[in-house]
């Protein structure tokens, strides 16, 4: 009997033991079963400053969790209350250092469009620039705890907000760049080509007009030099860079600027020469001409154009210079001629200055009417 009892007495005393040790509480409501509630979980009531007391409270004990249910709580129950925009920011703050960024972010936000008299607005605009450049860095994003992929719209949504909030602040003219640079990292070059215009137009002295600026000419830089068959690529290209050269010629970039107008301009007259080759090979010689003329023009003095002028002298000393003639020039000689020849015929067969035509007799008016 004694062996029965003995297991049953630990299991009471064990018991007896962790209620005893447990913070926890058990949640009654009417109708309702009880509900056991975690330690630090359970719901936090009373007026704002008992609230704000217990965030404090919360925040020294080394218990940030409980702190922003405790400033939450008094930002939803007492939104208009003095101590409300201290703990909207305190909230913020807390959730950025337990790394709940995306919800900072968010909070950070509640705090300069509910309370824009805010001492921390300046701090609460910094914070989320902050965020949002760790999002376009390449943090990623988690779900349920764990780390998934980067999101460059987000990042996008954090910016834009920067602008929205503080349209002439300290942030404002990086923020509207970062949301070139997060488009044009997911590719969407449309979107960052109008980001970077932006920029321009809106913050023309601000330092980072300069890259803009760049990074406009770069992204059609790109597209030019992946060999794609659009010459507006080429162009918008070069006339970005010539824009971006003209305006900052100080630039650090300026170089890198200049080298890659070389490097358009190699491409344009190797895109020439190499059609001026096709027309050689397949014997339309005028037209061959043309574009190694353009080559010429595009590069003069390059290894390209000396090529070009060689082969040019070889066909004229082949064919003459007629054959080698613009098209336009040819046709237009061709019609000058054929001009030339009929006025010719026209005067062989003209009356001489002492005759007139012979008009039939029925039309003369100056013979008496038949009889």
């Amino acid at each position: 009997m004694k062996v029965r009892v003995l297991p049953w007495f630990l299991l009471l005393a064990l018991s007896l033991f962790l209620i005893q040790t447990t913070d926890g509480a058990v949640v009654f409501r009417p109708g309702e079963k009880a509900k056991y509630v975690p330690p630090g979980e359970e719901e936090l009531n009373g007026n704002a400053a008992e609230l704000f007391e217990i965030g404090q409270k919360a925040e020294k004990e080394g218990n940030p969790k409980r702190a922003i249910r405790a400033y939450r709580q008094l930002v939803r129950q007492h939104p208009r209350d003095a101590l409300a925009a201290g703990a909207a920011f305190r909230t913020a703050v807390l959730m950025e250092q337990v790394h709940d960024y995306l919800m900072a972010a968010g909070a950070y936000r509640v705090v300069v469009t509910t309370y824009p008299t805010s001492p921390h607005f300046l701090e609460a605009i910094e914070a989320q620039f902050r965020i949002g450049e760790m999002y376009l860095a390449g943090k990623k994003l988690k779900v349920l705890g764990i780390p998934m992929a980067t999101s460059m719209d987000r990042a996008v949504e954090i910016f834009a907000a920067v602008i929205r909030t503080a349209p002439y602040g300290k942030y404002t003219a990086r923020a509207q760049f970062d949301i070139g640079l997060a488009r044009e990292k997911q590719g969407a070059n449309d979107a960052a080509l109008q980001a970077y215009a932006a920029v321009i137009e809106k913050f023309p002295n601000d330092p980072v007009a300069a890259d803009a600026q760049y990074q406009i000419g770069y992204i059609w830089f790109t597209a030019a030099r992946a060999g794609t068959k659009d010459i507006a690529a080429t162009n918008n290209a070069r006339t970005a860079f010539q824009d971006f050269l003209f305006r900052y010629p100080n630039s650090e970039k300026a170089a890198q600027a200049r080298a890659n107008l070389q490097q358009l301009e190699h491409k344009a007259t190797s895109s020439s020469f190499d059609v001026a080759r096709y027309y050689d090979k397949q014997k339309a010689y005028r037209a061959a001409v043309i574009y190694y003329n353009e080559v010429i023009r595009q590069q003069p003095g390059s290894v390209e154009s000396e090529k070009a002028k060689k082969r040019i002298d070889q066909l004229r000393a082949k064919l003459g210079d007629k054959v080698l003639q613009p098209l336009q020039e040819a046709e237009a000689e061709k019609k000058k001629a054929a001009e030339q020849e009929k006025a010719k015929s026209a005067g062989q067969s003209a009356p001489g200055p002492n005759s007139a035509p012979i008009l039939p007799p029925d039309l003369d008016s100056a013979l008496p009417p038949p009889p």
